[in-house]
């Protein structure tokens, strides 16, 4: 099965998915009852728990957000970061002076070329804008204050239950396989040989419910061969084994501290 990737500014997701050229969009997407409610998409899961920071040259001593009071700060349009920032600098009585701008790569360019003196967004955006800065990454600090809760996740049009219930379950798939010890490499070994009732359901789910959700057998466990479990996925893209090596934090699994499990496959 052939996957097409689309790469998309930020203000053309959301119409992108409603016209049809995309079936799912998987990017940094805050899931909201606003964004459900008037546009007519479906959230089928949190992927990524996060929340909104702030990105600072270190040459001007900016250590923590007050020190924003007045300043100008980078925001991209169609954004939560937008009603956000406003919503609390006008709750600590604060002023400043919002860029909006279309991209990620716009904001940038502002924030390194000094024409804001901030730029807010989420921690991984805010990484990887500090990886590429001239001069180092030294020269920039992420403040530690955080804005928001920004629970985000895989979109997809209203009205297609079947496939809402498919991209929703391969979510809760990948996050089962890592509280069961089922990941990349040993897939194959654990279903094969194992007695264990609590991967013998994985593979009633991959076989016998397969059906109703109308996909080929053995979905599961392809999904978790291509990409790995959860955690396999969160070390390769934003943590250990990847440039940004985030923590993972809140998106540690339940029994580790975090916010994430899966709900019961029976």
């Amino acid at each position: 099965t052939k996957v097409e990737y689309v790469s998309l500014a930020t203000s053309a997701r959301f119409p992108s998915l409603k016209a049809g050229e995309i079936d799912v969009l998987a990017r940094n997407t805050t899931w909201t009852l606003e964004r459900e409610a008037t546009l007519e998409v479906m959230f089928a899961g949190i992927l990524y728990y996060d929340g909104q920071s702030f990105l600072v040259p270190a040459r001007n001593n900016v250590r923590e957000l007050s020190q924003l009071n007045g300043a100008t700060i980078c925001v991209v349009k169609g954004t939560t970061h937008e009603a956000n920032l406003a919503d609390n600098f006008l709750e600590r009585g604060w002023s400043y002076q919002p860029m909006i701008v279309e991209t990620q790569a716009q904001a940038a360019e502002n924030l390194f070329s000094g024409k804001c003196q901030a730029f807010t967004s989420e921690r991984p955006q805010l990484t990887a804008m500090r990886l590429k800065a001239p001069g180092g990454p030294e020269e920039y600090v992420m403040l530690p204050d955080q804005i928001s809760k920004e629970p985000m996740g895989p979109v997809v049009r209203r009205g297609d239950d079947e496939w809402f219930t498919i991209v929703r379950w391969v979510l809760f798939a990948l996050i089962r396989a890592e509280e069961i010890g089922i990941s990349q490499s040993n897939v194959r070994s654990r279903l094969e040989a194992t007695t264990d009732p609590v991967v013998r359901r994985w593979i009633e789910v991959d076989g016998i419910i397969s059906k109703a959700l109308a996909v080929p057998p053995g979905w599961a466990t392809r999904a978790v061969e291509t990409v790995g479990n959860y955690g396999e996925m969160f070390e390769r893209n934003l943590g250990s084994q990847s440039v940004l090596r985030l923590e993972r934090g809140l998106n540690r699994l339940w029994t580790q501290g975090g916010l994430m499990y899966s709900p019961p496959f029976h």
